[in-house]
Protein backbone atom coordinates (compact mmCIF):
# COMPACT_ATOMS: atom_id res chain seq x y z
CA UNK A 1 0.00 0.00 0.00
CA UNK A 2 1.59 3.54 -1.27
CA UNK A 3 0.36 6.37 1.15
CA UNK A 4 1.26 9.83 0.98
CA UNK A 5 1.94 12.60 3.51
CA UNK A 6 2.11 15.97 3.33
CA UNK A 7 3.43 17.55 6.22
CA UNK A 8 5.34 15.27 7.75
CA UNK A 9 7.14 17.19 10.29
CA UNK A 10 4.31 19.09 11.73
CA UNK A 11 1.86 18.50 15.17
CA UNK A 12 -0.04 15.60 13.13
CA UNK A 13 2.06 13.81 10.51
CA UNK A 14 5.18 13.24 13.24
CA UNK A 15 2.62 10.88 14.93
CA UNK A 16 0.84 9.66 11.66
CA UNK A 17 4.26 8.46 10.57
CA UNK A 18 4.51 6.16 13.50
CA UNK A 19 1.58 4.60 13.13
CA UNK A 20 1.92 3.83 9.54
CA UNK A 21 5.58 2.58 10.06
CA UNK A 22 4.21 0.52 12.69
CA UNK A 23 1.87 -1.12 10.10
CA UNK A 24 4.12 -1.74 7.68
CA UNK A 25 3.47 0.73 5.59
CA UNK A 26 6.60 2.68 4.14
CA UNK A 27 4.79 5.98 3.41
CA UNK A 28 5.88 8.88 0.85
CA UNK A 29 6.70 12.16 2.79
CA UNK A 30 6.04 14.89 0.68
CA UNK A 31 7.54 17.71 2.64
CA UNK A 32 9.90 20.56 1.99
CA UNK A 33 12.60 19.76 4.28
CA UNK A 34 12.59 15.97 4.01
CA UNK A 35 16.17 15.61 5.84
CA UNK A 36 13.66 16.30 8.76
CA UNK A 37 11.92 13.43 8.91
CA UNK A 38 14.83 10.97 7.12
CA UNK A 39 16.96 11.92 10.35
CA UNK A 40 14.40 10.40 12.58
CA UNK A 41 13.02 7.73 10.25
CA UNK A 42 15.96 6.49 7.97
CA UNK A 43 15.09 4.41 5.29
CA UNK A 44 11.43 2.99 6.55
CA UNK A 45 10.28 6.55 5.46
CA UNK A 46 10.63 7.40 1.40
CA UNK A 47 11.37 11.30 2.40
CA UNK A 48 11.14 13.57 -1.09
CA UNK A 49 11.95 17.22 -1.59
CA UNK A 50 8.30 18.65 -2.87
CA UNK A 51 6.48 22.09 -2.43
CA UNK A 52 2.99 22.02 -2.65
CA UNK A 53 2.78 25.03 -4.56
CA UNK A 54 4.75 23.42 -7.23
CA UNK A 55 2.31 21.54 -9.41
CA UNK A 56 4.22 19.51 -11.66
CA UNK A 57 5.73 18.39 -8.26
CA UNK A 58 3.12 17.86 -6.29
CA UNK A 59 1.66 15.59 -9.89
CA UNK A 60 5.46 13.28 -10.06
CA UNK A 61 5.51 12.85 -6.13
CA UNK A 62 1.72 11.02 -5.66
CA UNK A 63 1.99 8.82 -8.49
CA UNK A 64 0.82 5.08 -7.62
CA UNK A 65 -0.36 6.48 -4.35
CA UNK A 66 -3.14 4.75 -2.73
CA UNK A 67 -4.17 7.37 -0.40
CA UNK A 68 -3.02 10.40 0.60
CA UNK A 69 -3.02 12.56 3.86
CA UNK A 70 -3.55 16.27 2.88
CA UNK A 71 -2.69 19.43 5.43
CA UNK A 72 -2.53 22.33 3.54
CA UNK A 73 0.68 24.57 5.51
CA UNK A 74 -1.06 28.25 6.09
CA UNK A 75 2.54 29.73 5.22
CA UNK A 76 3.32 33.59 4.62
CA UNK A 77 1.12 34.41 2.51
CA UNK A 78 -0.41 38.07 1.99
CA UNK A 79 -3.67 36.81 1.84
CA UNK A 80 -3.98 33.17 3.53
CA UNK A 81 -7.17 32.05 2.56
CA UNK A 82 -6.13 32.58 -1.27
CA UNK A 83 -3.03 30.83 -0.84
CA UNK A 84 -5.08 27.58 0.72
CA UNK A 85 -6.98 27.75 -2.43
CA UNK A 86 -4.10 27.55 -4.51
CA UNK A 87 -2.45 24.32 -2.75
CA UNK A 88 -6.38 23.00 -2.63
CA UNK A 89 -6.61 23.04 -6.70
CA UNK A 90 -2.95 21.80 -7.08
CA UNK A 91 -3.17 18.78 -4.62
CA UNK A 92 -6.75 18.11 -6.41
CA UNK A 93 -5.88 18.29 -9.92
CA UNK A 94 -3.29 15.62 -9.05
CA UNK A 95 -6.04 13.41 -7.09
CA UNK A 96 -7.57 13.38 -10.46
CA UNK A 97 -4.68 13.29 -12.58
CA UNK A 98 -3.14 10.32 -10.71
CA UNK A 99 -6.37 8.57 -9.73
CA UNK A 100 -6.11 8.60 -6.12
CA UNK A 101 -8.73 6.46 -4.48
CA UNK A 102 -8.72 7.68 -0.86
CA UNK A 103 -7.50 11.62 0.31
CA UNK A 104 -7.90 12.30 4.03
CA UNK A 105 -7.94 16.18 4.66
CA UNK A 106 -7.20 17.82 7.78
CA UNK A 107 -9.74 20.47 7.84
CA UNK A 108 -11.30 22.24 10.79
CA UNK A 109 -14.46 22.56 12.80
CA UNK A 110 -15.80 26.13 11.32
CA UNK A 111 -14.93 24.96 7.90
CA UNK A 112 -18.98 24.52 7.09
CA UNK A 113 -19.34 27.82 7.66
CA UNK A 114 -17.57 28.33 4.15
CA UNK A 115 -17.31 32.05 4.47
CA UNK A 116 -16.93 34.32 7.59
CA UNK A 117 -14.02 32.04 9.87
CA UNK A 118 -11.19 33.48 8.41
CA UNK A 119 -8.24 31.51 7.58
CA UNK A 120 -10.88 28.62 8.18
CA UNK A 121 -12.06 29.61 5.45
CA UNK A 122 -9.16 28.68 3.07
CA UNK A 123 -10.08 24.93 4.45
CA UNK A 124 -13.84 25.40 3.35
CA UNK A 125 -12.24 25.97 -0.45
CA UNK A 126 -10.15 23.11 -0.24
CA UNK A 127 -12.75 20.93 0.45
CA UNK A 128 -14.99 22.13 -2.32
CA UNK A 129 -12.29 21.13 -4.70
CA UNK A 130 -11.90 17.94 -3.69
CA UNK A 131 -15.48 17.84 -3.24
CA UNK A 132 -15.83 18.64 -7.17
CA UNK A 133 -12.90 15.84 -7.95
CA UNK A 134 -14.59 12.99 -6.08
CA UNK A 135 -17.92 13.79 -7.68
CA UNK A 136 -16.20 14.06 -11.14
CA UNK A 137 -14.15 11.06 -11.08
CA UNK A 138 -15.63 7.75 -10.74
CA UNK A 139 -13.62 5.29 -7.78
CA UNK A 140 -12.20 8.66 -5.78
CA UNK A 141 -13.14 9.37 -2.27
CA UNK A 142 -12.33 11.69 0.45
CA UNK A 143 -13.14 12.26 3.89
CA UNK A 144 -12.77 15.82 5.52
CA UNK A 145 -11.84 15.58 9.26
CA UNK A 146 -13.32 18.40 11.17
CA UNK A 147 -10.97 19.07 13.56
CA UNK A 148 -11.68 21.14 16.93
CA UNK A 149 -8.74 23.58 18.39
CA UNK A 150 -5.30 22.25 18.86
CA UNK A 151 -3.68 21.84 22.35
CA UNK A 152 -0.69 22.51 20.48
CA UNK A 153 -1.70 25.64 19.76
CA UNK A 154 -1.16 26.53 23.32
CA UNK A 155 2.83 26.56 22.50
CA UNK A 156 1.40 29.82 20.52
CA UNK A 157 1.08 31.36 24.39
CA UNK A 158 4.09 30.53 26.16
CA UNK A 159 4.71 34.11 27.32
CA UNK A 160 1.14 34.65 28.04
CA UNK A 161 1.27 31.76 30.47
CA UNK A 162 4.63 32.70 32.02
CA UNK A 163 2.77 35.78 33.20
CA UNK A 164 0.08 34.39 33.95
CA UNK A 165 -2.55 35.94 31.82
CA UNK A 166 -3.81 34.92 27.85
CA UNK A 167 -5.19 37.42 25.46
CA UNK A 168 -8.29 35.80 23.74
CA UNK A 169 -11.00 37.51 22.15
CA UNK A 170 -13.92 34.71 22.74
CA UNK A 171 -15.67 34.74 26.02
CA UNK A 172 -13.56 33.62 28.63
CA UNK A 173 -16.67 30.68 29.64
CA UNK A 174 -18.03 29.64 26.23
CA UNK A 175 -16.98 25.90 26.05
CA UNK A 176 -15.32 24.40 22.08
CA UNK A 177 -13.70 21.62 20.95
CA UNK A 178 -10.03 20.63 21.77
CA UNK A 179 -7.87 17.97 20.63
CA UNK A 180 -4.76 16.67 20.82
CA UNK A 181 -2.62 16.58 17.61
CA UNK A 182 -1.78 12.84 18.42
CA UNK A 183 -5.50 11.86 18.54
CA UNK A 184 -5.98 13.04 14.94
CA UNK A 185 -3.31 10.94 13.72
CA UNK A 186 -4.99 8.08 15.44
CA UNK A 187 -7.75 9.00 13.07
CA UNK A 188 -6.35 9.43 10.10
CA UNK A 189 -4.20 6.48 10.03
CA UNK A 190 -7.20 4.71 10.80
CA UNK A 191 -8.79 5.78 7.67
CA UNK A 192 -5.61 5.91 5.27
CA UNK A 193 -5.24 2.32 5.91
CA UNK A 194 -8.41 0.95 5.14
CA UNK A 195 -10.27 0.87 1.80
CA UNK A 196 -13.48 0.13 2.50
CA UNK A 197 -14.62 3.79 2.39
CA UNK A 198 -15.89 5.50 -0.82
CA UNK A 199 -17.83 9.05 -1.74
CA UNK A 200 -17.59 12.24 0.08
CA UNK A 201 -16.96 11.64 4.00
CA UNK A 202 -16.93 13.99 6.90
CA UNK A 203 -15.68 13.33 10.32
CA UNK A 204 -15.49 15.35 13.42
CA UNK A 205 -12.05 14.86 15.98
CA UNK A 206 -13.07 16.42 18.79
CA UNK A 207 -11.06 15.54 21.76
CA UNK A 208 -12.36 14.44 25.06
CA UNK A 209 -14.72 17.03 25.89
CA UNK A 210 -15.46 20.60 25.00
CA UNK A 211 -13.59 23.21 27.22
CA UNK A 212 -13.75 27.19 28.15
CA UNK A 213 -11.05 28.90 27.94
CA UNK A 214 -11.15 29.48 31.76
CA UNK A 215 -11.43 25.40 31.84
CA UNK A 216 -8.17 25.04 29.64
CA UNK A 217 -5.98 27.47 31.08
CA UNK A 218 -7.31 25.63 35.09
CA UNK A 219 -5.72 22.69 33.49
CA UNK A 220 -3.12 23.92 32.55
CA UNK A 221 -2.22 26.15 35.64
CA UNK A 222 -3.16 22.22 37.72
CA UNK A 223 -0.23 20.95 35.27
CA UNK A 224 2.41 23.67 36.00
CA UNK A 225 1.81 24.16 39.55
CA UNK A 226 1.03 27.98 39.18
CA UNK A 227 -2.20 29.84 38.46
CA UNK A 228 -2.82 31.03 34.66
CA UNK A 229 -6.13 32.77 33.39
CA UNK A 230 -7.92 33.86 30.31
CA UNK A 231 -8.18 37.55 30.21
CA UNK A 232 -10.59 38.72 27.10
CA UNK A 233 -9.59 41.68 24.95
CA UNK A 234 -11.81 43.94 22.77
CA UNK A 235 -11.43 42.46 19.09
CA UNK A 236 -9.78 45.83 18.01
CA UNK A 237 -7.39 45.96 20.49
CA UNK A 238 -6.09 42.12 19.64
CA UNK A 239 -6.01 43.35 15.52
CA UNK A 240 -3.90 46.15 17.12
CA UNK A 241 -1.66 43.66 18.37
CA UNK A 242 -1.49 41.77 15.39
CA UNK A 243 -0.69 43.94 12.75
CA UNK A 244 1.95 45.60 15.41
CA UNK A 245 3.64 42.22 14.63
CA UNK A 246 3.97 42.80 11.00
CA UNK A 247 0.73 40.95 9.93
CA UNK A 248 -0.86 41.70 6.65
CA UNK A 249 -4.70 43.49 6.73
CA UNK A 250 -5.79 39.65 5.20
CA UNK A 251 -3.40 37.94 7.83
CA UNK A 252 -4.48 39.76 10.37
CA UNK A 253 -8.20 39.00 9.39
CA UNK A 254 -7.63 35.04 9.24
CA UNK A 255 -6.27 35.12 12.58
CA UNK A 256 -9.32 37.03 14.06
CA UNK A 257 -12.10 35.36 11.74
CA UNK A 258 -10.73 31.69 13.77
CA UNK A 259 -12.21 32.99 16.38
CA UNK A 260 -15.02 36.24 16.32
CA UNK A 261 -16.54 33.58 13.25
CA UNK A 262 -17.36 30.81 15.64
CA UNK A 263 -18.37 33.18 18.66
CA UNK A 264 -22.09 33.82 17.62
CA UNK A 265 -23.87 31.16 18.45
CA UNK A 266 -21.72 28.58 16.25
CA UNK A 267 -22.91 25.09 16.66
CA UNK A 268 -20.27 22.42 14.66
CA UNK A 269 -22.20 20.28 12.10
CA UNK A 270 -20.66 17.10 13.17
CA UNK A 271 -22.16 16.94 17.30
CA UNK A 272 -19.73 15.02 19.75
CA UNK A 273 -20.63 11.27 19.58
CA UNK A 274 -18.65 8.43 20.40
CA UNK A 275 -17.05 8.65 17.37
CA UNK A 276 -15.88 12.30 17.20
CA UNK A 277 -15.12 12.00 20.89
CA UNK A 278 -11.07 11.05 20.73
CA UNK A 279 -9.20 9.95 24.35
CA UNK A 280 -5.93 12.34 25.17
CA UNK A 281 -6.93 14.82 27.67
CA UNK A 282 -5.45 18.17 28.05
CA UNK A 283 -3.81 17.75 31.21
CA UNK A 284 -1.73 14.52 29.61
CA UNK A 285 -0.80 16.55 26.53
CA UNK A 286 0.24 19.51 28.94
CA UNK A 287 2.50 17.39 31.34
CA UNK A 288 4.12 15.31 28.36
CA UNK A 289 4.47 18.04 25.87
CA UNK A 290 3.75 22.14 27.39
CA UNK A 291 5.49 21.61 30.52
CA UNK A 292 9.30 20.62 29.08
CA UNK A 293 8.62 23.27 26.41
CA UNK A 294 8.13 26.26 29.04
CA UNK A 295 11.51 24.24 30.58
CA UNK A 296 13.73 23.83 27.88
CA UNK A 297 12.57 28.27 26.92
CA UNK A 298 13.60 29.50 30.52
Amino acid sequence: MEIAITAPSGNVGRFLIGHLVRAGVRPRLLSRHPEQPRATWGDLVDAREVDLRDAAAVTEATRGVDALFLVVPPGEADDPVAAYAEIGEIVAAAVAENHIPRTVLQSSVGAELREGAGEIDGLARVEETLDRVVAKHAGLAVTHLRCGYFFSNLLFELDGIRSGTVAVVLPTGNPFSWVAPADIAAVAASLLLRADWSGRRVQGVHGPKDLSWDDALAVVGDVLGRTVTAHRVADDDMRATLAGAGMSPAQVEGIMGMSTGLREGFVPEQPRTPVTTTDTTLGAWAWAELRPTLDATG
